[in-house]
């Protein structure tokens, strides 16, 4: 070995060295100390330096997985020296992974594609994680990417380096939270599957126990894992798992394992000890992608495995456990007989029968446990089945109450534990129920009348039965009993026997450790019924028994009994998990929910039997003003609950009536405003009028005929009003005419005179203009003289509104006889401008019905010119485009006229040039215009 160690450390031939190497790895499997501790820092030298050839890397590494791994042991190892070997294994990783380098070294070849490299890589990376677990994780962990290379071992098309990636995985995940989540984000998961639907689901081979192992360190309180696991639908990949057949017979080991691995998953996923939000969305996710009806498939099918089976059972119970939505669907679940029966009845018939294994009755009670947790309309159903109404008189169905009563009361005080158990869950926070099992009527024997429930469960503990029965009775009782003052008052007045007497005796009788426990139990059952008595029964109230207590067995005494129970090496157990795991019938003594009973009662109880009977008053008086006080609260509750409906509905009439306020509001200012209107009116013609009240009765006569004068003024002064307006309307609309008339003239002297037909229509348009123009004209005069009469009216209105203002004020410049006089002719007068006025009015409207006449006919002739204007327009374009046809005429003739022309001159012929001609037209155009000039 030495030998081998100085030439790989001096040679400088490659092939030396490799054969070194070689030679040390056959060596190394029996020299293991030797090998180590001479050649590994060679070995280790070589990964560095020789990294180029693969061959001596792999020798190398296997060499050094020989050296380290533990597996490859003789067979003819002693036993005793196993210790040794591991201690050899654990020493030589120290030495290994004590330079980090090594371990990062190690990471680069494992991302070597060469399978002489990569796989002999992967196997020492695993030995170095089973032997320092930890420090190596901690290494890859810090390492740039470090987890990352390994992930590409699951791709690896080389089936072998992926089954040992697998497992170098596993070595890898092992209790390091943050690696589980690093592995599971460089999507595992979705990898992990595809392997197992790839080998076959629970029909691969070890390759899927592997990936169902490596998922359960990703999963297993792991909250990340599991919530990603969830959130990327992973759980609905599941299903396919649990598919099985009619012919379930012959499975394989392997198949077993791998169901059993399946099994185990799905409960990580519900596990009661995670979050329950966590829980509660994984189960439902199950309900609904069909993975709990497979599973309920499973449980009710024929043929399957004991262990199997019992796996199924405890698997389904958390996926219901809690969740009410599958609890129902598993309540509808029925077994495959005929007739039909519930799952949960086909169960219980297990449950209760002494021939199962004990495994499998632990499961199914698990199950119902879970079934009714949290489960109210669960437990109402099950006590149902009790009650004399609903019992089936045929007899040819069994409830799971019978079941339930049948399994109480039979000799096996294992099913009497279980059925205790089950029916105590059935009432468990749930006082209606409590008071309904009172109810509960047995049929004992032939010719005797049926005992309650409540007094069998009593007398069955008076016969002095096995200490487990005892056990799951007084379980039930304090259930029952607990927060039920009815059950307490029930349980004290039992005619046939007392039980305080029995319980005390056995309370204060020194037996030994084993019934120490009944004992225990017995004494909180006693402080139970004066906890919660309601002091209803004369010889049984809280006092009494609290001096009963005293005198038979005294306080300490009965505080170090009830003492007892949370000491118990059972009790331990049963509080860690709700899941009843006993190792064997004998320790199946505590039920998990019964341990947080009693956390809840033994400190209460103890309170209670030290109080006296003033504070027994005082808390009594407390509870009662505490009761009043809820009482009160609720009361007050729902007065407010109905004034805030009424403050509701008055909001909204208070908006609706702002609204209708702000609506009248606006009205009455808009009233206000014309009321103001109307007394300004009032006013200006109160001044107007000037009546003066002193003379009212010496010349009622005159005020009559002046105010009747001033009506018709104010009239006339409306009417003159309206006649400028509407003199002012007609003026507008003859600007307007006019101002079109100047734009018509205006476009019809800008067109071109291009043909004798337009000249014409244009000399009519424009005589047609002077016409309107004159008739214009002519109405502008007439609305002068309008306007002139329109001016003297208005002098002539003011001149008698001054003479009436003078009648009336002015009544006593003269005698009676000259008013009388002067008022006379201003009546006459009046009536004569009156009647002139009105005259002149009706001359003023037949203008304006001239007026309206003209500006009619002016309207339809603007309109008929412009049509006129418009077919104008139309013929001048036309007219433009036949000169535009007629110049690409001329043009084509020019060229064709000077295309022969040179033709000609070809052939000789004399032609004529073009100034000639031009010359020659132009003075034929002189001589035609003089004979146009002479016509």
């Amino acid at each position: 070995i030495q030998k081998l160690c100085d030439r790989v450390a001096s040679s400088t031939l490659l092939d030396d060295r490799r054969d070194a190497v070689r030679a040390l790895k056959s060596l190394s499997k029996k020299y293991r100390l030797e090998v180590g501790i001479q050649a590994m820092e060679h070995l280790i030298h070589v990964l560095q330096t020789d990294r180029s050839d693969s061959e001596i890397i792999g020798y190398a590494l296997d060499t050094l997985y020989n050296v380290i791994s533990n597996d490859l042991e003789e067979e003819e190892q002693e036993e005793n020296s196993a210790k040794q070997v591991d201690d050899l294994g654990s020493q030589f990783t120290e030495i290994f992974i004590k330079q980090q380098e090594n371990v990062t070294l190690l990471l680069t070849l494992v991302e070597e594609f060469d399978f002489h490299v990569r796989w002999p890589g992967v196997k020492l990376l695993t030995s170095l994680l089973k032997q320092q677990g930890p420090q190596v994780q901690q290494i890859i962990l810090v390492s740039p990417m470090g987890v990352s290379r390994l992930m590409d071992l699951l791709a690896d098309s080389r089936e072998v380096i992926r089954n040992d990636g697998v497992l170098l995985l596993q070595q890898l995940t092992k209790s390091n939270a943050a690696i589980q989540k690093i592995v599971a984000f460089e999507n595992a998961f979705e990898r992990l599957l595809d392997i197992i639907t790839e080998e076959g689901n629970s029909d691969g081979g070890i390759v899927v126990e592997d990936c169902l192992l490596l998922l359960q360190n990703l999963l297993k309180n792991n909250n990340s894992n599991q919530n990603f696991f969830k959130e990327g639908s992973y759980i609905q990949r599941m299903k396919p798992w649990f598919e099985v057949g009619d012919d379930n017979c012959g499975w394989s080991a392997q198949k077993v394992t791998n169901l059993h691995l399946m099994l185990q998953l799905v409960r990580v996923l519900v596990s009661p000890t995670n979050p329950p939000g966590a829980t509660s969305s994984c189960q439902k996710a199950m309900f609904h992608c069909g993975l709990l009806q497979q599973l309920c498939t499973i449980l009710m099918a024929t043929g399957v495995p004991a262990d199997i089976l019992t796996e199924t059972i405890n698997t389904v119970s958390e996926v219901i456990r809690g969740c009410q939505t599958n609890q129902d669907y598993f309540a509808s679940v029925n077994a495959p007989s005929n007739p039909p029966r519930p799952a949960i009845v086909v169960l219980l018939m297990s449950m209760v029968n002494e021939r199962q294994p004990f495994v499998l009755r632990c499961a199914v009670l698990y199950c119902f446990q879970c079934f009714l947790y949290k489960n109210q309309k669960g437990q109402g159903e099950i006590v149902s089945t009790l009650l004399p109404s609903t019992i089936d008189a045929t007899g040819n169905s069994v409830s799971a109450g019978q079941l339930l009563c049948g399994g109480l009361f039979s000799t096996d005080s294992l099913s009497n534990w279980c059925a205790a158990v089950a029916l105590a869950h059935a009432l468990q926070e749930n006082a209606t129920l409590k008071e309904q099992l009172l109810r509960v009527q047995l049929a004992t024997s032939i010719g005797n009348p049926p005992v309650s429930l409540l007094q069998q469960c009593t007398n069955i503990l008076s016969q002095g039965s096995k200490v487990q029965t005892r056990v799951g009775l007084l379980m039930l009782l304090c259930t029952w009993l607990s927060n039920c003052s009815i059950a307490v008052t029930h349980f004290l007045h039992n005619p046939a026997n007392v039980p305080f007497f029995q319980l005390t005796g056995q309370i204060a009788e020194n037996l030994g450790e084993e019934e120490q426990l009944v004992q225990g139990l017995c004494a909180l059952l006693l402080g139970i019924s004066i906890y919660y008595n309601d002091n209803s029964l004369e010889n049984y109230r809280k006092e009494k028994l609290k001096q009963l207590i005293e005198k038979r067995i005294g306080r300490e005494n009965f505080i170090e009994k009830l003492g007892f129970i949370s000491k118990h090496e059972l009790y331990s157990r049963a509080a860690q998990k709700p899941q009843p795991s006993f190792s064997s019938p004998d320790h199946m003594m505590f039920d998990h929910e019964f341990t947080k009973l009693v956390k809840e009662l033994e400190g209460v109880i103890s309170k209670a039997i030290y109080k006296s009977s003033e504070e027994d008053k005082k808390e009594e008086e407390v509870k009662k003003t505490l009761e009043q006080h809820d009482n009160i609260v609720t009361h007050y509750k729902k007065v407010i609950r109905e004034q805030d409906q009424e403050l509701e509905e008055l909001k909204q009439r208070i908006n609706t009536l702002t609204s209708q306020n702000e609506q009248l509001q606006a009205t009455v200012t808009q009233q206000v405003s014309q009321i103001q209107q109307h007394k300004d009116q009032y006013n200006l013609l109160k001044v107007q009028l000037g009546k003066d009240t002193q003379h009212h009765n010496s010349h009622g006569d005159t005020f009559q005929m002046n105010g009747i004068q001033t009506e018709e003024v104010s009239k006339l002064k409306e009417e003159l009003e309206e006649w400028k307006n509407k003199h002012e309307l007609l003026q507008g609309q003859l600007k307007e005419k006019d101002s079109v008339i100047e734009k018509l003239n205006s476009s019809q002297l800008e067109m071109g005179t291009t043909e004798q037909s337009s000249q014409t229509s244009k000399s009519g348009g424009v005589e047609h203009n002077n016409e309107l123009q004159k008739e214009l004209e002519m109405l502008r005069s007439q609305i002068q003289l309008q306007s002139v009469e329109i001016s003297k009216l208005q002098m002539e209105n003011q001149k008698l509104q001054v003479m009436g203002r003078n009648a009336t004020a002015d009544p006593m410049l003269g005698d009676s006889g000259a008013t009388a006089a002067t008022s006379s002719d201003l009546d006459g007068r009046l009536e004569q401008e009156i009647k002139k006025l009105k005259s002149e009015v009706k001359a003023l409207s037949e203008e304006k019905e001239s007026l309206k006449q003209h500006l009619d006919s002016s309207s339809s002739t603007v309109a008929i010119l412009q049509d006129e204007k418009s077919k104008l327009q139309r013929e001048v374009a036309e007219s433009k485009k036949e000169q535009d046809d007629l110049l690409v005429l001329l043009a084509d003739q020019d060229q064709k006229i000077s295309a022969l022309k040179i033709k000609l001159k070809d052939l000789g012929v004399p032609v004529e040039d073009e100034d000639d001609t031009e010359s020659g037209d132009q003075g034929d155009e002189d001589e035609d215009g003089d004979e146009e000039e002479q016509d």
